[in-house]
């Protein structure tokens, strides 16, 4: 039954269909017929588009939305029944979605089906993928450094800035090491030892900072001590990280140290600024009850802001939504709001996108075989590099010898 607006009573469903019909449906159909109809015949163009009905789909399927949907489609259900798989055996979600954009990419379908994988992912299209699924790990690592507890890592941030900084110099040496060999016959042309030298060092250093947090995140220990650490251990060391290579990239660029210098001191004011400013004033707000969008809505445009920022600086967009959410975290509430409204949209969505497109780009043409055995050397010395390094100065501080080797190990997580 239905209510009538005017008297308040009920009224049978079946008066308000003939009311229906007779004010809606009827009208709309003698529109209809009259626009068929009423007007010209043109025979040959009804003849038409009958015959191009598939060709007309085939057009709207290879316009620049309809295939960013298609792509969007193919490679979300590709990852996630990857990563799937790949969590069924025990290992990380992350590996399988890493592993569905190589199969997806030039390396994989691109060699079998070059046509398919032309049609389906031209170089031009992948543009606005890209761009979206950086968007979706920044929120990502919105959310993870709203879940670092700097509080629980108080009476550590030492054993974190050691730890850290140790990580990053030995796979350094190593690879500076390795550079005097790979220099004569790898080096660019026009560069010079010592920025290429330093770019190897500086690449065998870093961590990949969104691999590390969805690996603790699908292994469940992002909130352990452990996890704390390692999350605290990586930003750091990779922010340092980031600001050595933009030293480097100023250097090969004969950009001027004074430039790069200058950006690693807005580096520093940019994150007093956050960690002493920001952070206490989230710390001292009450979130009053309907106004929860209102907030969300301001974390997110400080998350972008923040990017930009350290983006602008040289270190990367992706510290910037890290510092964001770091600044955050005082507030309980806000902590909470953003795992509840922004995490699964992230997670779910659009960081398997990100960790797809990183196999998607990879060439079929990158590696040769007689890059192989150099492959696997670099590879070899980066992680023996990172993982002495972090776990002889976990040692020295007092961590246990099985905490201070699974620290190395996730140290050494890695992106393409």
């Amino acid at each position: 039954m239905f209510m009538d607006v005017q008297t308040g009573g009920s009224v049978p469903p079946m008066k308000w269909g003939w009311r229906y019909l007779a004010w809606a449906a009827v009208p709309l159909a003698i529109g209809l017929a009259l626009a068929r109809y009423a007007g010209p015949g043109v025979p040959s163009v009804a003849a038409k588009a009958e015959a191009v009905v598939g060709s007309d789909w085939a057009h709207h399927l290879a316009s620049p939305l309809g295939l960013f949907l298609l792509q969007l489609l193919v490679l979300l259900l590709v990852a996630k029944g990857a990563g799937a798989l790949l969590k069924h055996f025990g290992q990380p979600a992350v590996i399988g979605e890493m592993a569905a954009g190589l199969m997806m990419g030039p390396l994989v379908l691109g060699s079998l089906l070059p046509q398919l994988h032309g049609a389906l992912f031209p170089a031009a299209s992948l543009g606005p993928l890209g761009m979206l699924s950086q968007l979706g790990v920044l929120m990502f690592l919105l959310v993870a450094g709203a879940e670092l507890d700097l509080g629980a890592l108080r009476g550590r941030r030492k054993f974190a800035f050691t730890v850290s900084h140790a990580g990053i110099a030995l796979p350094f040496v190593m690879g500076v090491g390795l550079a005097i060999w790979l220099y004569p016959e790898h080096g660019p042309q026009g560069v010079g030892f010592t920025a290429f030298a330093l770019f190897v060092g500086i690449s065998m250093s870093i961590t990949a900072f969104p691999v590390l947090l969805r690996i603790l995140a699908d292994r469940g220990i992002t909130q352990t001590p452990l996890g704390q650490t390692s999350i605290a251990c990586a930003a750091l060391g990779d922010a340092t990280a980031w600001c050595m290579l933009a030293l480097i990239v100023a250097a090969a660029q004969a950009t001027g140290w004074l430039s790069a210098s200058l950006n690693l001191v807005c580096v520093v004011l940019f994150i007093a600024l956050m960690l002493g400013a920001v952070k206490p004033w989230f710390a001292r707000q009450q979130i009053a009850p309907g106004r929860e969008g209102r907030w969300l809505l301001g974390i997110l445009l400080l998350s972008l802001a923040s990017a930009l920022v350290t983006e602008v600086l040289g270190i990367h967009a992706l510290f910037g939504a890290f510092a964001a959410g770091v600044a955050v975290s005082s507030n309980a509430q806000l902590r909470a709001l953003l795992v509840a409204k922004v995490e699964p949209f992230a997670a779910t969505l659009l960081l398997p996108l990100f960790f797809a497109m990183t196999g998607l780009r990879m060439r079929a043409d990158a590696l040769q075989t007689s890059d192989i055995l150099l492959c696997v050397v670099v590879i070899v010395v980066a992680t023996a590099g990172k993982l002495l390094g972090t776990w002889s100065a976990a040692r020295s501080t007092g961590m246990e010898n099985r905490e201070a080797w699974r620290l190395g190990v996730l140290m050494n997580t890695r992106g393409l």
